[in-house]
């Protein structure tokens, strides 16, 4: 396998960190941290730079807040100077992963995304008669560091590199608590093994593919398997034989104890795919695709607790229309084209009076 280096010099070059700049800051410019950094974004940048030539940039503490929909996971936002670094990494690394990846990796990928891996699927229901539907149970709470590090080092020699990826690593904030024994572990072997990647940041979507890399590798050229999609840490199998998918799904399960994450037991299921499947957010069936009704419901919250904070004047039009583009897009890939202009429809925006 190739392995690159001399990836350096591209890295802190000031045109690379001013378009991670531009992508870190796309449709959050109006945040205050962000129009800070914009305001002073050429000394930011060399400041930056001068920090990355001398290696002694540290990344700042992370900013921890809860959602609950769909689930409740914890979410970490970096300072923006910390994002900036992180797609100027991503952007030398991409290149050098590219090639590894499978063409039914979709994630953070160009010309990939949630559509085109459910728009695959698809075609493979229509195909197959059965599905396995597969997530890694607290996949980011769960990374370990120390086996993310070295698929990396399978494929970058370049040192100076290597320290900002080991940096950008370490420097993760503590994430849930999840069992972390294996088999052959002894007492103290999960205390001796940092793990978790924070949610939210560019680099834990990259390093995802990075690291889940080898598993579409071993089902696609190893098992050969009959059809296959995965996006992040959600993934799924076809094939015409049941059987034979219990035993891939037993595979994949050794496999994953050998990198240290688990599959989820409660969501790794076989069905048919005539009966539909849930994938990215919609169920998918071989001639059509559904909206669940959950994500309706948390549609119809989002949209009450955008009517509201657009009457107590803390959004604008134009930021609930860019949300609301957002979820059009995402619907009307699920054949919900009606349901959609009906909720719309009935949603009124509107300023409460205000005093005199």
């Amino acid at each position: 396998m190739k392995r690159y280096g001399n990836l350096w010099p591209e890295l802190i070059r000031f045109p690379n960190l001013l378009r991670a700049a531009r992508n870190a800051g796309r449709g959050k410019r109006h945040q205050a941290n962000v129009a800070r950094f914009g305001f002073r974004l050429e000394s930011e940048l060399v400041q930056l730079q001068d920090e990355l030539a001398s290696r002694t940039y540290q990344p700042g503490q992370y900013r921890t807040f809860e959602i609950f929909e769909p689930k409740r996971r914890m979410i970490s936002a970096a300072p923006f100077r910390d994002r900036v670094v992180h797609h100027a990494l991503c952007n030398v690394l991409e290149p050098a992963f590219e090639t590894t990846f499978v063409f039914d990796s979709y994630a953070c990928r160009k010309g990939k995304g949630t559509h085109a891996a459910v728009d695959r699927a698809q075609r493979f229901a229509r195909k197959n008669a059965f599905v396995l539907k597969c997530d890694l149970q607290k996949f980011f709470p769960t990374v370990d560091h120390q086996i993310l590090k070295q698929i990396i080092r399978r494929k970058i020699k370049d040192s100076q590199v290597l320290w900002l990826v080991d940096t950008i690593i370490d420097a993760s904030n503590d994430q849930e608590t999840v069992d972390g024994w294996f088999p052959g572990d002894n007492l103290f072997t999960p205390l001796d093994r940092r793990r978790g990647l924070p949610i939210g940041n560019q680099t834990s979507q990259f390093f995802a593919n990075v690291l889940l890399n080898p598993l579409d590798h071993f089902l696609q050229d190893h098992l050969r398997v009959a059809g296959y999609a995965r996006y992040v840490d959600d993934f799924v199998v076809f094939g015409n034989d049941k059987q034979e998918l219990t035993a891939i799904r037993e595979q994949c399960r050794s496999f994953l104890h050998g990198m240290r994450l688990r599959l989820h037991p409660k969501k790794s299921v076989i069905s048919r795919t005539q009966d539909g499947f849930p994938f990215l957010g919609v169920r998918v069936f071989p001639d059509h695709r559904r909206l669940p009704r959950q994500n309706l419901v948390r549609a119809r919250r989002r949209l009450q607790a955008m009517q509201q904070a657009f009457a107590r004047g803390e959004i604008t039009l134009p930021q609930i229309r860019q949300r609301l583009m957002s979820w059009h897009g995402h619907v009307m890939h699920a054949d919900a084209a009606r349901l959609c202009e009906d909720l719309l429809s009935t949603t009124i925006f509107s300023r409460q009076p205000t005093s005199r």
